[in-house]
């Protein structure tokens, strides 16, 4: 790697400094090929993968099936002038599955539907503030008070709500009162929502006249088809739906109320290639494939063997391990302190397990029980080495 990709690579968590805190011999820097649960580097050692190209494969990595369907639609040509019959048929298909969204509009990435979602919901209200809880992508809406290239007045339009505070949370949105435009948020932070405070959330933006939008990007296909909607029974206004929709192809979407989608024809949003069909093809095959093999479920059941594992090497090592985090299907240690978690995704790295350290890892139906336990066994010797 000889340094002509900016930053190392355009991927921000894939750089080492985010895996493994920085530069370290012995770990993988790139890769050459990936395949049901694992992946291997450019000098083609093997390893079995827990970060699953960050939550965006819950299949495992070219399932043939989903690679089948995408051959074909790159035979049938790509990209077109016209709308690609796959569109309103992929449509349809999430509207079967996730039966309160009216309609949907496709995009290519989580961050690009999520400031289309934003972008509706200041049309349909003629608000401009918007609340949010959690990562919601890199683009200037959702940038903090220091983010650098942001313009102030850009940054003044977005403030955090605080996850699992009903008091805190009602009153951010009351002071924000006639100007907010959005709540947005993510329904899993390390652990996931309680029912009083995702009442708070629908009630206060009912009564603002504001727009609930739920970020699903990690959720929708993992938890639950529906995602956490489904799985918490939340009703958004709009949802945001990405990643494992079409296991690992660029593919993104905003859904929802029908009379809030319609403000598409009021507003711009558009790109050239939201509708090349390989990625709608890909998703059309990894959604029948999530419903025919009962997708979340195995992946609850597989996700619960892994954060009980964790959980029992928290206990073994509370020196160094605070505790389990997250859920099953999307789980990660949290540590006493930072550097803690850099050792460990080195040690396991150096053992041929890619393990992330901090949220989230994700199971993947090309995972078993037998990968699970021999993983929780390599962080048991890791940890062991860290605290010698």
């Amino acid at each position: 790697m000889n340094g002509a990709v900016a930053g190392i690579t355009s991927t921000g968590s894939k750089r080492p400094e985010a895996l493994f805190g920085g530069a370290v011999a012995g770990v993988p820097r790139a890769m050459v090929r990936s395949s049901g649960c694992r992946v291997w580097d450019a000098d083609g050692r093997e390893y079995v993968d827990f970060i699953m190209a960050l939550g965006a494969v819950a299949l495992g990595y070219a399932h043939p099936a989903v690679t089948e369907a995408a051959v074909r639609a790159v035979g049938a040509g790509v990209v077109g002038p016209l709308p690609p019959v796959l569109e309103e048929e992929l449509a349809e298909q999430l509207r079967a599955l996730i039966p309160w969204v009216e309609q949907v509009r496709f995009l290519k990435t989580g961050a690009e539907a999520m400031a289309a979602a934003v972008r509706l919901a200041r049309t349909v209200t003629g608000r401009d503030a918007v609340l949010g809880c959690g990562y919601h992508g890199w683009l200037d809406w959702s940038q903090g008070p220091d983010a650098s290239g942001v313009p102030a007045s850009t940054r003044a339009l977005y403030a955090e709500l605080p996850f699992k505070d009903p008091e805190r949370t009602r009153e951010r949105i009351r002071q924000a009162g006639s100007t907010l435009a959005a709540v947005v948020f993510e329904p899993v932070i390390l652990a996931p929502p309680d029912p009083e405070w995702l009442a708070v959330l629908r009630e206060e933006t009912t009564r603002s006249g504001a727009i609930l939008i739920a970020d699903e990007i990690k959720t929708i296909g993992r938890l639950a088809l529906g995602g956490g909607a489904e799985r918490f029974g939340y009703r958004p206004d709009l949802v945001v739906m990405a990643k494992a929709i079409a296991n690992g192809f660029p593919l993104a979407a905003v859904a929802g109320r029908r009379d809030i989608m319609a403000a598409v024809s009021r507003t711009w949003i558009s790109s050239t290639l939201a509708t090349e069909w390989v990625s709608l093809a890909a998703a059309r095959a990894t959604l029948r494939i999530m419903v025919e093999q009962g997708v979340p479920a195995r992946l609850g059941e597989l996700g619960t063997r892994l954060l009980g594992g964790l959980g029992e090497l928290a206990a073994r090592y509370p020196g160094v391990v605070r505790r389990a985090a997250g859920l099953p299907e999307m789980c990660c240690f949290e540590f006493h302190q930072p550097p803690t978690g850099a050792a460990l995704a080195v040690e396991t790295a150096r053992r041929g397990v890619l393990f992330k350290r901090s949220a989230y890892n994700f199971v993947s139906l090309a995972h078993d029980e037998a990968v699970i336990d021999r993983a929780v066994g390599v962080l048991d010797e890791s940890l062991r080495a860290i605290v010698r």
